[in-house]
């Protein structure tokens, strides 16, 4: 079982422990529920779904970066995949607290970059705050997805997010998670092309300034993530901290990075480049590669 569990599985009730181990100690378990796996969860603890999710919330904020706040707090986005996908706050030292991700934004971006198409369910350990309110408003599934908090009746984000203000009221139709190809040429050595591939699935229908990071990890896995803008704008996610979720959420180290690629375009109304430096030094990545985006 990878170390990060280790405290936190000893709080789950049985049967669960006994359920959930062998997934855990699979070295292949990337905080990612397939539905035959939580079909067999289901089947062994006699919890339903949402009762299931609420009790392995634990694990899920085991996976908290919180060097700042000693904080943390886990969350898991439901997929209409039946796909059930971790996340956790992350916080990164000597960088400003706008850096800073929040649980929420983590498990919707995992799911996100792990091909999720909409999302049903989000649930979290703690009642989810404005900004993160905000941000689950930017998504296809708009104000009728459901949140799941512990000791609370299941809501909806209308019910949390009263009179929103959304991409709808900017007449955006294309929302978060929808599958969007920007049409940008892929090109140079695998990372750059992993950058590149991730700015053609961006989100910024208001500035339309697409961007990718991908990562060299130390384990020599390559990670990427997009850019996924905001129609409130500060709750937007940086391409670099997309891909830091999927790395966390992979099991790897933020603070080994080998290298890293951004890619956008040379005239962007919006710059990632100098945020992503100074974030990435913070993290001991001195190795910041920009490649400019192009169609054919």
């Amino acid at each position: 079982m990878h170390s990060r569990f280790h405290s936190a599985f000893s709080t789950l009730a049985e049967p669960l422990q006994s359920a959930i181990q062998p997934l855990l100690d699979d070295t292949r378990f990337q905080a990612v529920l397939t539905p035959a796996q939580i079909a067999t969860l289901q089947q062994q603890t006699g919890l339903d779904a949402d009762a299931l999710a609420l009790a392995l919330l634990p694990l899920a904020a085991a996976c908290a970066l919180a060097p700042v706040s000693r904080f943390n707090v886990g969350a898991i986005a439901r997929g209409v995949s039946g796909h059930w996908y971790f996340g956790a706050n992350m916080e990164f030292l000597h960088t400003p607290l706008q850096q800073t991700v929040h649980a929420e934004q983590s498990a919707i971006t995992h799911a996100w970059l792990r091909g999720e198409a909409r999302l049903e369910t989000i649930t979290v350990n703690y009642t989810p705050c404005g900004h993160c309110r905000q941000f689950m408003n930017e998504l296809n599934s708009g104000t009728a997805i459901r949140i799941s908090l512990p000791d609370r009746a299941v809501g909806t984000l209308a019910d949390f997010l009263p009179d929103a203000f959304g991409p709808r009221d900017l007449a955006i139709n294309d929302l978060l998670l929808d599958k969007v190809d920007h049409g940008y040429v892929r090109q140079g050595d695998a990372l750059s092309q992993a950058a590149i591939a991730a700015a053609n699935a961006s989100h910024a229908p208001y500035s339309q300034s697409h961007s990718g990071v991908a990562l060299l990890s130390a384990s020599g896995s390559i990670v990427a993530g997009r850019y996924a803008e905001n129609a409130a704008f500060n709750p937007t996610l940086p391409p670099l901290q997309a891909a830091l979720i999927l790395l966390n959420m992979q099991g790897e180290d933020c603070r080994q990075i080998q290298r890293a690629v951004l890619a956008e375009t040379d005239n962007a109304m919006l710059t990632q480049r100098d945020a992503t430096r100074a974030t990435l030094a913070a993290l001991g990545c001195p190795q910041l590669d920009v490649v400019a985006l192009s169609r054919a």
